[in-house]
């Protein structure tokens, strides 16, 4: 009875390491949203470079906690919602190692940037990091507290999302046409946008995936939302 009793104590532990590693590795990548988008502001690259720099501790993070999972899967071999968090952590590592990919990209962007006349103030891309840092965090939360309504709020805000980019496209758009000069300028803030919206996607992709962990049913290609019955 003892040594199955430490057993479990030990399974549990290393439960709570993965949660722990997710929530660490989440940090991380908010961490690199924000400095990246504090270069673009400040048009700082020394703080573009450090973006890029620190990516390794993501990718190494990712590649950990991945192998973490698959000794949890072939050694304990968990069944129902143990199974489906297993699972469900290893795509969420996926989702997040992606998102510090994308912190990189508006680092290298805002570097780009830096070396040019501004083209414009910076208002809806400030609002769009802060919303997909919102939705990162949002995604993780409801994993640890397996929250359904956590979970649709993020599907929510990757709306707004969406319609900052459109609307930033529109605008960059109106930049191009009028004067031909801006043209290279408005292509890279308009990759920067993209890359947020991208970043939205994926923390949605974590919300989806918390949904399967919970129900066990897949939302991933549903394009409706969770009617009330199914966040009851």
């Amino acid at each position: 009875m003892e040594e199955r009793k430490h057993t479990s104590s030990h399974y549990e532990k290393e439960l709570r390491e993965v949660k722990n590693g997710l929530i660490y590795l989440g940090a991380l990548t908010e961490q690199a949203i924000h400095k990246a988008m504090k270069s673009l502001l400040e048009r700082n690259s020394e703080i573009a470079l450090t973006v890029i720099k620190e990516d390794a501790e993501i990718d190494k993070l990712d590649t950990e906690l991945e192998e973490r999972c698959i000794r949890i899967l072939a050694l304990r071999q968990p069944t129902a919602i143990d199974l489906r968090f297993i699972t469900t952590a290893i795509k969420i590592t996926g989702h997040l190692e992606r998102i510090g990919d994308m912190a990189v990209n508006i680092a290298e962007k805002a570097i780009l940037l830096s070396k040019e006349p501004q083209l414009k103030p910076y208002i809806d891309l400030p609002r769009m990091a802060d919303l997909v840092g919102e939705m990162i965090k949002l995604s993780l939360d409801a994993l640890i507290k397996n929250d359904l309504v956590m979970a649709e709020k993020v599907r929510q805000k990757e709306q707004l999302v969406d319609d900052l980019n459109e609307q930033i496209f529109r605008e960059l758009l109106t930049f191009m046409i009028e004067d031909t000069k801006t043209i290279h300028r408005a292509i890279v803030i308009m990759q920067i946008s993209k890359n947020l919206e991208r970043i939205a996607d994926h923390a949605q992709g974590i919300a989806d995936m918390v949904t399967y962990m919970v129900t066990g049913q897949c939302v991933r290609h549903q394009t409706c939302s969770l009617n009330d019955k199914e966040l009851a």
